[in-house]
């Protein structure tokens, strides 16, 4: 196995544990804002050409508050749940529909590439206004000043 690439003939039928591990780089994620590598453990269930795999993910994402624009790591720990069958075994047409429902993925027989449905699983579980703490004061309107740090003194907050 490389990375995120199951390579199928190394895995027993039936349940095997596997663990992975590749840079944020390699699922295709930014190595500015995924500055650690990608880690996942997961259990794989292979019965003939049909293959389910779930555990999940972990790495750690490098953003900016939205209140007061510190920088901040925010851990992600987020499950994944993928299904695949060779490819072959159903009509072309049908294996397009059900990828692109994200219903299931196909192999070639050979490897299995979980590397798109990390990235996804990751991106998803991004917060659309991150905190770098649920109270985070964020910055004064008038004059800019971090409030984390104290009263900033100025007349704007005074009169509010």
């Amino acid at each position: 196995m490389t990375g995120f690439v199951l390579d199928l003939a190394t895995l027993h039928p039936g349940f095997d544990r596997v663990e992975a591990e590749s840079s944020a780089s390699d699922v295709g994620l930014s190595q500015t804002e995924w500055r650690e590598p990608v880690r996942g453990k997961f259990t794989v269930d292979r019965s003939g050409e049909r293959v389910s795999v779930r555990g999940s993910v972990q790495s750690r994402a490098h953003l900016e508050c939205v209140r007061c624009l510190r920088e901040f790591d925010l851990p992600l720990d987020v499950p994944l749940e993928v299904y695949a069958e060779r490819s072959g075994s159903t009509s072309r047409e049908e294996q397009k529909q059900l990828e692109r429902d994200d219903y299931m993925l196909f192999h070639d027989g050979r490897r299995l590439d979980l590397r798109e449905s990390v990235r996804e699983a990751l991106l998803l579980e991004l917060p659309i206004t991150p905190y770098c703490r649920e109270d985070c004061p964020g910055l004064c309107p008038s004059c800019g000043a971090e409030l984390a740090l104290g009263p900033c003194g100025c007349t704007a907050a005074s009169n509010d």
